[in-house]
């Protein structure tokens, strides 16, 4: 998502290449139950999430499979208005990265930039690898069980250290209304048909409260 495209990618099972979605509606980025805004023709790579020390050294929550592309010298493009600026220095810091930029020079300027996305152009993204999907082809999924009980939509991927979550709004009379979270493996995640916008699962035990 060219609109509401993030760069992260779902790994979860045997399926046909990665493609775009140009063929059906793109859906929000959504980030934490929230609608992220993403211009049209550039992809979300990063979001600035704080400030670290006295020189302008940003943090950054990294939303793409590919650190690599933070590097100095590689330019980003900085909030709704996507300014430019050029990376000089990266380091890891915790979960995220730490990111000196050419333009921030003290911490005041850093914490200018919190809640910031840092953006890409779309002819920029990485080419998908097979069984690959960006975010914006899961979000708004149809899912049904493997005997097509409609289960709900995804809305949001949620990322953890081990495996991504879709959270799914369910239909009222599925998991006594509340979300479902379904771990983004091949156990449960079956089959996804782009074109058809469907996701198929299996639940295994304890996913799904009865």
């Amino acid at each position: 998502m060219p609109e509401e495209k993030s760069e992260k990618q779902r790994r979860p099972l045997n399926t046909k290449p990665g493609q775009t979605s140009d063929s059906r509606t793109r859906q929000p980025y959504m980030h934490r139950n929230q609608s992220v805004h993403v211009p049209d023709g550039y992809m979300v790579v990063g979001l600035i999430t704080g400030v670290h020390g006295l020189k302008g050294e940003v943090k950054v929550e990294l939303h793409t499979d590919f650190p690599e592309r933070f590097a100095p010298g590689v330019l980003v493009l900085i909030g709704d208005e996507l300014i430019e600026d050029t990376i000089t220095n990266v380091r890891p810091h915790k979960n995220q990265i730490l990111l000196t930029l050419e333009g921030v020079r003290n911490r005041d300027e850093a914490e200018a930039l919190r809640g910031h996305w840092l953006f890409v152009d779309e002819d920029d993204a990485v080419e998908l690898e097979d069984d690959t999907y960006w975010v914006h082809d899961i979000v708004g999924m149809s899912v049904h069980t493997e005997d097509a009980q409609l289960l709900g939509t995804v809305k949001e991927v949620i990322f953890t250290g081990a495996n991504e979550v879709y959270v799914v709004a369910p239909e009222p009379s599925v998991n006594q209304g509340k979300d479902l979270l379904l771990p983004a493996i091949a156990d449960v995640v079956q089959k996804v048909d782009l074109s058809a916008n469907l996701m198929i699962v299996r639940l295994l035990p304890g996913l799904l409260e009865e």
